[in-house]
């Protein structure tokens, strides 16, 4: 007689005829995995045999490749057992919940990943893409690591306290260091950092970066963050602090500015 299936010699006396060694052995995880199915309920735990052992089936098995291959798929084991009940067309919406929430999990992480990315590149606080992008051209410019460095950390504080101000004075400054004759004034401010504070360079550089004010603007107000706000005074004395050249340049500044 024919068999229906080529296994060859077989077992037929009892139905459950291998270990939880066995059984996690031909399916491809570990005992310990079995175990954790059973405590979740997700694998009915089979009874011990005269010689103390449990022992599993062909049921068992193909229970076992299913609670794995949905769990390979990404679905928490909390939702396993629950979907092992359903009917097909709770099994597919159910699916395709969990389907959306893996996109938003997928999402999250690459937005993780992404902040790793920026603090890995020295970057704590991310900011807008065109500030990130104006920096770089600033070191692009000829500009020192010291000063995009400054104007990176000036500018995190800006729009991390002032972000209805921060977008327009942003392009104000942007716009006039697209300006080659104003973007050596702001060039000639980086290099006075390491001048003496009584050098006469200073006093030349001020005159001109305050001609230039007062060609851009005229008589009208230049853009500043909200009256009576401390962020200017604390960016200022953020400036002053790092050259005594910076602090001398900011006073003559202020003088040729408020005549």
């Amino acid at each position: 007689m024919l068999q229906p299936f080529p296994w060859g010699k077989v077992k037929w006396d009892d139905e459950r005829v291998i270990t939880i060694g066995q059984l996690a052995g031909y399916i491809g995880v570990s005992i310990k995995t079995v175990r954790v199915y059973h405590d979740k309920g997700l694998l009915p735990e089979p009874d011990r045999d005269a010689s103390g052992y449990r022992r599993y089936g062909a049921n068992d098995a193909v229970e076992l490749i299913k609670i794995r291959t949905l769990a390979e798929a990404g679905v928490p084991l909390a939702r396993i057992r629950d979907l092992r009940a359903a009917s097909g067309e709770e099994f597919r919406q159910a699916l395709g919940e969990i389907d959306d929430e893996l996109g938003a999990r997928i999402r999250s992480l690459q937005e993780t990943q992404g902040r790793l990315r920026r603090l890995a590149a020295g970057r704590l606080v991310p900011l807008p893409g065109e500030v990130v992008a104006h920096l770089e051209d600033l070191a692009r410019w000829g500009f020192t690591p010291r000063w995009v460095d400054l104007q990176r950390d000036l500018w995190i504080l800006v729009f991390a306290t002032h972000p209805d101000r921060a977008t327009t004075l942003f392009h104000d400054q942007a716009e006039i260091l697209a300006d080659p004759t104003l973007r050596q004034l702001f060039l000639g401010y980086d290099d006075a950092h390491d001048l003496d504070a009584d050098d006469p360079r200073l006093d030349d550089l001020a005159r001109r970066i305050a001609e230039a004010n007062r060609e851009r603007y005229g008589s009208d107000e230049r853009p500043g963050l909200d009256t009576g706000s401390e962020i200017p005074a604390l960016i200022q004395g953020r400036v002053n602090a790092s050259s005594p050249a910076w602090k001398r340049l900011d006073s003559l500044l202020r003088a040729q500015l408020n005549a």
